[in-house]
């Protein structure tokens, strides 16, 4: 029987948020809060691989209390029990402390329950860096298989999982030992909508919540912004692209006029070449 953990994040709304132009920071006020949608489909493919091989699905985070929201979105997709770390020792934590709070909790959990695999979605909406899931396999000593974009097979007894890795050409199949660690791509599955015993079962769920006392062995000096060597010291909006030409006329000036901006563009990147 499996036990897999999710590591998921409650992220803000980035189609909706706003930046406020005087800190130059994202507003999260102005967005609603979401669980991380790289993260859905990885606690999907870990109910997926519950349902194959039978199993525990637990998922983890690290966040505010409003974060059990997101917790309870994965109860309703058919996570098994949620844990949360919740304490403001982890605030402002970059990727290098976030992997490290989780990391303890995950020694935590596996304490009670040993863990065969943990799942973490890509990359989060709100960062984009995609360094927790490695961050967490480097502390605790354990492969990571990033990109995932198919499970081919886990198989316990043996010891050993068997996955596809997206690559931008095509794809490589990849054997690891367990335990081990995926990030997985969005494309590895669909993410269908809860039924409603989920969904009942998801509402009255309370998650298991800890703060920083109650990890074990914890260097406090590397949680929160203390153990964050890299700062954001800005952040932007990207500039809008300008709109684009309509074209008239008959179908032979249009093309004319196409072939007329092509050369336009083409002596454009020559003359930036021979600048250097």
């Amino acid at each position: 029987m499996l036990h897999i953990v999710a590591c998921i994040k409650q992220v803000p709304d980035t189609k909706i948020i706003k930046m406020n132009p005087k800190t130059n920071t994202m507003d999260r006020s102005s967005a609603p809060a979401i669980l991380n949608p790289y993260d859905a489909h990885a606690v999907e493919e870990a109910v997926r691989l519950k349902n194959r091989y039978g199993g525990t699905v637990s998922v983890l985070t690290m966040g505010p209390p409003p974060a059990v929201k997101a917790i309870r979105k994965c109860i309703e997709i058919g996570a098994d029990e949620g844990y949360m770390i919740t304490d403001r020792a982890f605030a402002g934590a970059d990727t290098l402390a976030t992997s490290y709070a989780l990391t303890k909790a995950l020694e935590k959990i596996g304490k009670s329950r040993s863990i065969d695999l943990i799942i973490c979605g890509k990359m989060t909406i709100d960062g984009d860096t995609g360094q927790v899931g490695p961050g967490i396999a480097r502390r605790l000593d354990i492969p990571p298989l990033t990109s995932v974009k198919k499970v081919v097979e886990i198989n316990k007894e043996k010891g050993y999982a068997i996955v596809h890795r997206k690559l931008e050409d095509g794809y490589e199949v990849v054997q690891s030992t367990l335990p081990c660690l995926f990030s997985v791509e969005k494309e590895i599955n669909e993410v269908p909508y809860a039924p409603l015993p989920n969904m009942i079962r998801a509402a009255r769920y309370q998650p298991h919540i800890w703060s920083v006392d109650d990890l074990e062995d914890v260097d406090r000096t590397l949680l929160g912004l203390k153990g964050s060597p890299t700062i954001v010291s800005k952040v932007w909006p990207p500039e809008k692209p300008k709109g684009g030409e309509m074209l008239t006329g008959t179908p032979k000036e249009q093309a004319e006029r196409i072939i007329s901006l092509l050369l336009e563009r083409k002596e454009l990147f020559r003359a930036k070449e021979e600048l250097g």
